[in-house]
């Protein structure tokens, strides 16, 4: 026992081997005491997640693993290191990189917060539209994760001894330069973020903006793609989209149509009373369309005016299109089978004798 003693009473590098002996029980003891918590922390998440029907314990569960094992290691580390004298500069480097293991842990499990979030983003709109734009979500990320992970480097700096006021002050004067640089292509990013959260459009929309109209193909970062209705494609800035005023043809289920045609003079009474009755019969034997009115409205300068409303049950604007087009062929036929004449700019002259 007198030679155990003497053991640990022997003096080495400032510490006693007892001294040593005791701090590598402490480490011992506390790294496998978080493992067994760490493990038992899981499997009771584990268990829970298995009873309900959310997911978001499972990302309880991967922000635990998050926290793996050298955080577990240099925590056990700085505890026994209480019991032992060591070297300042010994300490200096147990202290930094302690701090960079934390940091990088809590920086991970920040980062797996965001990815969570996002998936959840991606899920919902992907269900809403299935032909959405992941590049402004990714974006969003990124830039989360960065500005986190600019901000973690910055304090991990300060708590070396560093003074970052002047680096801050540096960053933000290259920041406000290179914002003057890009503000053209920043603004058009920030528009479709607004786009994005907005929702004006989306893939598939059918959008009249000023003289140009078609349907949306892609919305980027940048600029969203139209292809119009003639085939080429318009790429417009998502800046330019965002301030002009846009008509959007996505949410409507019955949309009003109307139209107007005239009929010669010399159109018989009778027939200029059944006119009302043919257009009703050539509509309603369309699908889609659901006659509103139609009367006779005015005599114009060369013919007999009258005017038509009806509604289209679909909101493509094809389909509208292909509705009207497939009324003015019927209502040619009809008018030609009846003998009603359209209209057209003419000018009749009247000659009158004068008898002497």
């Amino acid at each position: 026992m007198e030679s155990l003693n003497t053991i640990f009473q022997f003096s080495f590098a400032g510490n006693t081997i007892g001294a040593y002996t005791a701090a590598l029980f402490v480490f011992f003891l506390v790294y496998i005491v978080l493992l067994v918590f760490r493990k038992g922390v899981l499997n009771k998440l584990k268990g829970l997640a298995e009873k309900t029907k959310t997911d978001f314990d499972d990302l309880l569960i991967e922000v635990v693993s998050a926290v793996g094992t050298p955080f577990y290691l240099f925590l056990s580390v700085g505890i026994a290191l209480q019991f032992i004298e060591y070297p300042l500069w010994t300490k200096s480097i147990g202290y930094w990189i302690a701090l960079f293991v934390i940091v990088y842990s809590v920086m991970k499990a920040l980062s797996r917060v965001i990815d969570y979030f996002l998936e959840k983003i991606i899920e919902k709109r992907s269900k809403e539209d299935g032909t959405f734009d992941l590049s402004v979500v990714k974006l969003l990320g990124k830039g989360l994760k960065g500005i986190l992970w600019a901000v973690a480097i910055l304090l991990v700096v300060q708590n070396l001894g560093y003074d970052i006021t002047a680096l801050i002050a540096g960053l933000g004067i290259g920041g406000i330069a290179i914002a003057f640089a890009l503000q053209g292509i920043l603004s058009d990013v920030f528009a479709s973020f607004s786009i994005y959260f907005d929702k004006p459009f989306r893939t598939g929309d059918f959008i009249v903006v000023g003289t140009d109209m078609g349907t949306i193909k892609h919305i980027g970062l940048k600029s969203t793609r139209i292809q119009a209705l003639e085939g080429e494609e318009l790429i417009m800035s998502n800046k330019e989209l965002t301030e002009a005023r846009i008509k959007n043809y996505r949410g409507f289920e019955k949309r009003r149509m109307s139209f107007s045609f005239g009929i010669k003079y010399e159109t018989p009474t009778e027939k200029i009373r059944a006119i009302p009755q043919m257009v009703k019969d050539i509509i309603g034997k369309i699908e889609l369309a659901e006659i509103y009115r139609i009367h006779f409205t005015d005599f114009g300068d060369f013919s007999l005016n009258f005017g038509v409303v009806y509604y289209i049950a679909s909101g493509d604007f094809t389909v509208h299109k292909d509705v009207q087009h497939e009324i003015n062929i019927a209502l040619m036929e009809r008018f030609e089978k009846e003998g009603i004449e359209f209209a057209y700019p003419t000018q009749t002259l009247f000659v009158h004798s004068l008898k002497k």
